[in-house]
């Protein structure tokens, strides 16, 4: 791989990490794998829009995880019900967007069924997304690690971080709080998905073309 972007899993991707695939011109596109999983990133969390404003979701894995296992070996942990949390959360996030009785059947069931490790749960969410965002999924992963990249790769694993300022620019689209809280860029997909539908993928390759 000479030229093209690096990604981190992400649960529920923030917008940031579609913008970048959607706007890539520079080659392949590869998810890490091999890293070791880096603590409090959307590796295993997402923000929504809750009703009192950004709502932090994450999900658990099993102890010894979080330091010195590869992201593909992570398994999650199901000590306490998370998925009927994270599930209660988005309904009472969305139940009132646009579009979020048109998706629920798609996503409901994610947080019904028990996955073993976090890489493939993320990837099962992905495929969902990419078919409802009507986005080609045209990516693949890597084979091993490597902490830096030549010039010609652009490497995400840490700029796409919910600490750290997006990449991107964000499109601004209506959001269900927003009359309470103003708009909130960067977001989880989900919460344009269900706010504007099948003009979400639009919005994503405008946000592409934009520029800090």
């Amino acid at each position: 791989m000479e030229t093209g972007i690096i990604l981190p899993t992400c649960y529920l991707p923030p917008l940031s990490w579609f913008v970048a695939i959607v706007g890539n011109k520079h080659g392949e596109i590869l998810i890490e794998k091999f890293e070791h999983l880096p603590k409090q990133t959307f590796r295993n969390r997402t923000h929504i829009y809750s009703p009192n404003g950004v709502l932090s979701m994450s999900i658990p894995v099993i102890k010894g995880s979080k330091n010195h296992t590869q992201v593909k070996d992570v398994r999650i942990s199901y000590e306490y019900n998370w998925q009927k949390i994270h599930w209660k959360s988005i309904e009472s996030s969305y139940r009132s967007s646009a579009f979020f009785e048109f998706y629920e059947d798609d996503f409901r069931p994610f947080y019904e069924q028990k996955f073993e490790f976090l890489i493939d749960l993320n990837e099962s969410l992905n495929e969902t997304l990419f078919k409802c965002l009507k986005l080609e999924k045209n990516y693949g992963f890597t084979s091993e690690y490597f902490a830096e990249y030549p010039n010609g790769i652009i490497d995400f694993r840490n700029s796409i971080h919910p600490k750290k300022e997006s990449p991107y620019l964000t499109e601004s689209y209506y959001q269900v709080f927003e009359n309470k809280h103003g708009f909130i860029p960067n977001l989880s997909i989900v919460d344009l998905l269900f706010n504007q539908g099948n003009r979400a993928g639009e919005i994503l390759k405008r946000s592409a073309q934009l520029t800090k």
